[in-house]
């Protein structure tokens, strides 16, 4: 393709959340932060997550069949990266945020994290390569209400923090471009 450049079998998706996932490993809170986390399913809410299974976090999963998934906002960088880089085998990562559960016992949720989900695991698949992908059903999700505009949340004021894996590098949203459903009847 002309002005294209190939790069591989790559999966270059941007951008990528920088969401923070939560599970009980041996009785404690316990976070990891993947990059590889999407919305498959609006109703009933599901969430799919990919993870390596050997990861300290997944043993939480496996055992207790929850997690939760935390949203950080861009001033969570840090403690993001952090719980991200460190493994839970080594460093007490429940001293790490502000932990609250919800409806599920074993969902830790990050109080600091604009947005949360709790998840309720649907299924695990094992797809060869790397990663286990974790299907999650959200059975309760939390937001701010600093984060409302209208009743509705706004992500502006989320503020998510989000990822670039090719450079390594966290950003925050730009500008809005438009409104979905709409600014594409210009083109009739």
């Amino acid at each position: 393709m002309k002005g294209k450049v190939t790069y591989g079998s790559k999966p270059l998706v941007y951008p990528m959340p920088a969401a923070i996932i939560g599970s009980t490993v041996d009785g404690k809170a316990n976070f990891m932060t993947i990059a590889y986390c999407g919305v498959v399913n609006n109703n009933p809410a599901m969430v799919a997550i990919g993870s390596n299974p050997a990861h300290h976090t997944m043993k939480g999963i496996r055992e207790h069949k929850t997690f939760s998934v935390n949203i950080p906002s861009t001033s969570m960088a840090e403690k993001t990266d952090y719980v991200g880089i460190y493994s839970g085998r080594d460093v007490d990562k429940s001293k790490i945020f502000d932990v609250h559960y919800g409806v599920l016992s074993n969902a830790p949720l990050i109080a600091e994290a604009p947005v949360a989900l709790e998840c309720r695991v649907r299924e695990m698949l094992d797809i060869g390569g790397n990663d286990t992908i974790i299907i999650g059903e959200v059975v309760e999700s939390y937001i701010d209400e600093s984060c409302m505009t209208d009743g509705v949340p706004d992500a502006r004021k989320v503020d998510p923090l989000i990822y670039t894996p090719n450079d390594r590098k966290y950003w925050s949203l730009g500008d809005s471009k438009g409104d979905g459903w709409s600014i594409g009847t210009s083109l009739e």
